[in-house]
């Protein structure tokens, strides 16, 4: 018995189990469902248990006056204690179902319809986490191995819908459990079900708010206008300030640490079957692109780093006219990271840029909340990476092709802490409908993901130097 034969053979035993699993409400946002994620957790240790792997622990996460949701770790040693150690990443909670009306089927009762499977996590992310002990179990079944060629560990978190509060806390608590020479991530997606793709860079975040103050309250826009600073018009000119005329942002240094695209990058995503009028259409009928020039959509989304107005306000907002100049004004902004930026770092030149524009009279200050994400980066021609692309290619039967995304997760403390490459490993679509009603994955897309896992490990053994430890 092949790989192939194994996972068609046990197909329904693999989405039987995933429904039960699905159904349920692990929420890690909601605190009426923090039981639901400890069952949810539970489960899984029972399932891998199951699936053979000989140590299955269920963590707790936070402290006693700030808990945390549970995580699940299981490992399964390598027959030879010369492979090298390979860490899965996941996550088994999930976003919450709000609006319940606009399911065609309730959220936590799978269904499985027209060759999908529709409930809240099928996709993201319990189905592609459930790709590893089914491609591992037909690994050892077409080998007949009693162990994987890798020592293989999981760590699957109970928080990251819920921005993985107590994540690096844990990685740095468990680092000597979590010792690695690869880490694999199974939460993300591909370009296509028919253009086979891996992700390889997500960028980080960085958040602030700018507030500008003049006078100490409203003024009469009659007898004051014209002689004192209005925050309105100095908030204006210093956010039209944030980009110059070709779309590049300009707070001091901001593209220093910026790793630039080659021009084999660039090579791939431009071989992307890319299709600007549908994107924009699917962009809220946006009526034009925009952004850095010299750069492809594409490339300016995934690779590029950005500075965003989310919001501005201050004085009358209300009906009818007030006539005044305002004590003050308000402005939130984000920025999307790429390697090797850091969200400190650009919160500081923010600072330095603002400190700078704001005209005299106005006093600024510049707030930030949280420390930020970073960036996180796979390059392309990495022993690990390459070694996931031939595992999705046999899977497949055709080239697999590189992508980026715009999102932003815990990949960076993974790899900073834990000091191993990444490597994204997925077949999630962005037609899954993630973090919406009718989440759903397409059931041929989940058992070809289950073939890739199962060749991952050998390819991983056969090019992944193992570190002592």
């Amino acid at each position: 018995m092949d790989v192939r034969d194994y996972i068609d053979q046990h197909a329904q035993e693999f989405f039987g189990s995933l429904k039960d699993w699905l159904a349920i409400p692990s929420v890690s946002a909601d605190p009426g469902h923090h039981a639901d994620v400890r069952a949810s957790a539970d489960w899984l240790a029972a399932h891998l248990r199951n699936a053979g792997f000989p140590e299955t622990e269920v963590w707790d996460t936070g402290s006693p006056g700030d808990p945390g949701q549970p995580a699940v770790f299981a490992r399964w040693p390598a027959a030879d204690a010369a492979a090298p150690a390979v860490l899965v990443y996941g996550h088994h909670d999930v976003q919450p179902a709000e609006p319940l009306s606009e399911w065609e089927s309730p959220p936590f009762e799978p269904r499985e319809r027209d060759g999908m499977l529709l409930a809240r996590g099928a996709s993201d992310d319990k189905g592609q986490v459930a790709l590893h002990p089914m491609g591992l179990r037909a690994w050892l079944a077409a080998t007949g191995q009693a162990a994987p060629p890798v020592t293989l560990m999981l760590l699957i978190e109970g928080e990251e819908e819920s921005g993985s509060p107590h994540f690096a806390d844990l990685l740095r608590s468990r680092a000597d459990r979590l010792a690695c020479d690869v880490i694999v991530v199974s939460d993300t997606t591909m370009w296509a079900a028919d253009v086979p793709s891996m992700c390889i860079g997500m960028r980080g975040l960085a958040e602030a708010e700018i507030t500008l103050r003049g006078a100490d309250t409203d003024l009469h826009s009659g007898s004051f206008g014209g002689g004192v600073p209005n925050p309105l018009h100095a908030m204006a000119g210093l956010l039209a300030g944030l980009h110059d005329g070709d779309g590049r942002v300009t707070l001091p240094g901001f593209y220093d640490r910026v790793v630039p695209l080659s021009d084999s990058e660039r090579d791939v995503l431009g071989r992307l079957p890319f299709k600007e009028n549908e994107w924009l259409a699917e962009a809220g009928h946006s009526r034009a692109a925009a952004g850095e020039a010299g750069y492809s959509t594409l490339e300016r989304i995934w690779a590029r780093p950005t500075a965003e107005v989310n919001g501005m306000w201050g004085g009358h907002t209300g009906p009818g006219t007030k006539t005044i100049i305002p004590r003050e004004a308000h402005a939130k902004l984000s920025f999307r990271l790429v390697a090797d930026q850091q969200p400190a770092e650009v919160v500081a030149a923010l600072q330095e840029y603002v400190a700078a524009a704001a005209p005299p009279g106005i006093e600024a200050t510049v707030s930030s909340r949280g420390g930020g994400v970073r960036p996180a980066f796979s390059p392309p021609a990495s022993a690990a990476v390459q070694a996931g692309k031939r595992a999705m290619e046999r899977a497949f039967g055709r080239e697999v092709l590189f992508t980026r995304e715009g999102g932003s997760g815990p990949e960076a403390d993974l790899t900073g802490i834990l000091g191993a490459p990444l490597v994204f490993v997925a077949v999630g679509l962005d037609s899954d409908r993630i973090h919406a009603p009718n989440e759903r994955a397409e059931k041929a897309l989940l058992l070809k993901g289950a073939e890739a896992i199962a060749y991952l490990w050998q390819e991983l053994a056969a090019s992944v130097t193992s570190s002592p430890r």
